[in-house]
């Protein structure tokens, strides 16, 4: 989910350092932070996209055909009327995380064990306002030897658990956080799925009293800049439909809609990126792509 505005308290704090700021792999004592920001970011957008269904032109016919049918059943205008919307509401209720899952992609859930497999190994993403973030790499790799030490004794059980993670971090995504003095501020994700040279950037979210400070767009620069170095050419951000906080930042960073000129012809034939559908085949998500 990306950055929208929220109904939240916003804390007086002071001004976002970013050179603080460290943005490094989620590991598995951030999980339940990072679900909690996620469902943070994730409020309103649901009930957002059931309204953009309910009013598509087809919807609309479909339940003014099915309230005309129930009239002459039920003798009742008001029943009529709201029986089919209420229904329909129901099943959207609970098809839509089902079926959006992820954005774009068409995995139900996200695996947060997966992906924090072996982060604590990762270095961080690069922070071009702080000289902090480029020694953090080092000190963390002494702090995590000492750790492993720790864990020398395995048992079989664990042996066996181990081969089961390594095979669900192959599918799962990555999330890289965003951090200050232990504070989970924000985090970005990208889908484990990948096309050769294509990256996808399925949620971005921060906490609402950091908004606005350029923590969201110095955790997508972060991983644009690591993706860049493993040969990636292309990155692709599905955000939710309709969002226009969220078109406004893409856009600002350097992306456009998928299917705009761009000045090169064929563009985007060469790799198009399928937005996610939901009901009745219609998108919910808008795709943004950049070429690094």
């Amino acid at each position: 989910m990306f950055p929208v505005p929220c109904d939240c308290c916003i804390c007086e704090m002071g001004r976002l350092d970013l050179g603080d700021v460290v943005l490094r792999r989620m590991e598995e004592k951030d999980i339940e932070s990072v679900k909690n920001l996620v469902k943070e970011g994730c409020e309103g957008t649901e009930n957002r996209l059931i309204l953009h269904l309910l009013t598509r032109p087809l919807a609309l016919l479909m339940l003014a055909t099915l309230s005309s049918i129930l009239r002459f059943v039920l003798h009742s205008f008001v029943l009529a009327f709201i029986i089919p919307v209420f229904v329909l509401i129901i099943y959207l209720k609970i098809t839509i995380p089902r079926s959006v899952g992820i954005l774009g992609s068409s995995k139900p859930y996200w695996d947060y064990v997966g992906s924090s497999y072996q982060a604590d190994t990762e270095p961080v993403l690069p922070n071009p306002h702080s000289e902090r973030a480029k020694q953090t790499p080092n000190q963390e790799k002494t702090r995590r030897r000492k750790k492993g030490k720790e864990k020398e004794k395995i048992t079989e059980r664990e042996q066996v658990d181990e081969d089961d993670l390594k095979e669900r971090a192959r599918v799962a995504g990555e999330i890289w956080a965003a951090e200050s003095d232990g504070e989970i501020m924000g985090c970005v994700a990208r889908d484990g799925w990948s096309r050769d040279g294509v990256c996808r950037i399925c949620r971005l979210v921060v906490q609402c009293w950091y908004r606005r400070e350029g923590l969201g767009r110095l955790l997508v620069q972060g991983l644009e800049s690591k993706v860049k170095q493993s040969g990636i050419y292309r990155v692709y951000a599905h955000v939710p439909f309709p969002s226009k906080v969220g078109e406004t930042f893409f856009r600002r960073l350097g992306y456009r809609l998928q299917g705009e000129t761009s000045g090169i012809e064929g563009e985007e034939e060469d790799d198009y990126e399928e937005p996610e559908k939901g009901w009745m085949g219609f998108p919910l998500t808008k795709v943004f792509v950049k070429d690094l």
